[in-house]
């Protein structure tokens, strides 16, 4: 199954870390990991929250697959519209959920807000602290 994440700088860069294999363990206050099932609600959130919400604020739409097979014990969880459609993977079980990441994480998407000082990768629309990770 195809999955999308949005993140932002900080969370990218631990993605970026580990060779673009596995996302990082979530903080004590955050007990869930929420992978979404479309782009589209993904962009919602890495374009019009994280770009304003975040520091530095920027998001990221990463794009990922998992297997089939394991990711059915995760009940689809609807978050507001129907385009909200996403899985709720208990934190503690997010290292058994990275094994089971088929391939790379990739960046689909990138949004820059106002403010934001980093240098851009022209070449990836990336931050050029990660373009040669890529």
């Amino acid at each position: 199954m195809v999955l999308f994440r949005p993140v932002g700088l900080q969370e990218l860069r631990l993605i970026a870390a580990s060779g673009y294999r596995a996302f990082p363990p979530r903080l004590p206050d955050q007990p869930i990991f929420y992978p979404v099932l479309n782009f589209e609600y993904a962009e919602q959130i890495a374009r019009d929250w994280n770009t304003k919400y975040n520091d530095p604020p920027c998001g990221f739409v990463t794009r990922f697959e998992v297997d089939d097979e394991y990711v059915r014990r995760f009940p689809v969880q609807i978050a507001g519209a129907r385009v909200h459609q996403e899985l709720w993977v208990p934190a503690e079980e997010l290292e058994e959920f990275n094994r089971h990441i088929i391939g790379r994480i990739t960046v689909a998407a990138a949004y820059y807000g106002p403010g934001f000082k980093g240098e851009i990768d022209p070449n990836t629309n990336l931050p050029a602290e990660l373009s040669e990770d890529r």
